[in-house]
């Protein structure tokens, strides 16, 4: 799961793009702040895999966030501004990418996903940064997600439909009530949740569940 910080003093707009990344199944946004200072306090006390800066924030702008941040190279700067001078600056302050407001969705989250994996956007030109963004369009499960078997997404496409006592779970699937309680324990080692609710919670957020 990559973990995303936003830093940006455009409340909608930061709400939106959060909301829009964890849709994604292998973000989740855990830092939000509307300026420069809270988003540095915020991080120190939740770290996060990839920084969303905007440049215009009050107090402290974009460009001296990126110098105080332990990696500025997994910084994405995301902002209206997308001139040469303006691109050149966030280069030199670090910044590992540095992206228009009118990016794609799917091309940001490719993005991030990139700079995730140690990959700096920001020296590549036009060509190398599309083959770059193509290559991380499609999601990464987390391997204990990605390793669910079969059975383990039929009882998690039942939780999700409501279905959660054992008893039932084992009459629908024609298994004995001690298998269904092994491949939940299962479910919930590989999902890091502690009960059936989130499990079928953190399955819908995956895409995990199957629609019939």
């Amino acid at each position: 799961m990559i973990r995303v910080a936003i830093g940006d003093d455009h409340q909608l707009f930061a709400q939106g793009l959060g909301d829009a990344l964890n849709s994604q199944p292998d973000m989740r946004v855990v830092v939000m702040a509307t300026d420069g200072k809270s988003l540095l306090e915020k991080l120190a006390a939740q770290p996060a895999d990839v920084v969303l800066v905007d440049l215009d924030m009050p107090g402290m702008n974009g460009i001296e966030v990126l110098g105080r941040l332990p990696r500025s190279d997994r910084a994405l700067v995301v902002s209206m501004h997308a001139d040469p001078a303006t691109a050149d600056a966030v280069k030199r302050a670090g910044a590992g990418g540095f992206f228009s407001k009118g990016t794609s969705l799917v091309d940001l989250a490719a993005g991030i996903r990139a700079l995730s994996g140690g990959t700096r956007l920001i020296s590549l030109g036009s060509d190398e940064l599309a083959t770059v963004l193509r290559t991380h369009a499609s999601p990464v499960l987390d391997d204990g997600a990605a390793s669910l078997t079969e059975r383990e997404k039929e009882i998690l496409t039942l939780l999700a439909k409501g279905v959660s006592s054992t008893e039932d779970l084992a009459e629908r699937l024609f298994i004995s009530q001690k298998t269904v309680k092994n491949h939940l324990a299962s479910i919930f080692d590989k999902l890091a949740v502690s009960d059936r609710t989130q499990a079928a919670i953190e399955a819908i957020r995956l895409g995990l569940t199957k629609a019939k």
